[in-house]
């Protein structure tokens, strides 16, 4: 499937998406781990687990390392597509 298609339906066509943007924008700046993510966007651990889930399972982000030490990266594709990702947010976010 297209990134494009990818990124709408991650963002836009489910409820966690505004989160996932989130997650998103803060890997863009710099690698986090999951703890690291919660306490940045105020959010459950578990709940950031989750989005980091369906991320990695999206090929929207990577990870290194192993455990709690376990760091997210954007994948190489999201790379290539922020400027997309941030088309998308905008769009929503205008809405």
């Amino acid at each position: 499937m297209p990134m494009k298609k990818i990124l709408w339906w991650l963002i836009a066509g489910t409820k966690g998406g505004v989160n996932r943007a989130r997650i998103i924008h803060l890997l863009n700046q710099r690698p986090y781990n999951a703890h690291q993510l919660a306490e940045k966007l105020e959010l459950d651990y578990k709940t950031v687990r989750h989005h980091i889930k369906v991320l990695e399972d999206n090929n929207i982000i990577t990870a290194s390392g192993e455990k709690y030490g376990t760091m997210y990266f954007l994948s190489s594709s999201m790379e290539e597509n922020y400027e997309l990702f941030q088309q998308i947010w905008k769009e929503i976010s205008e809405n």
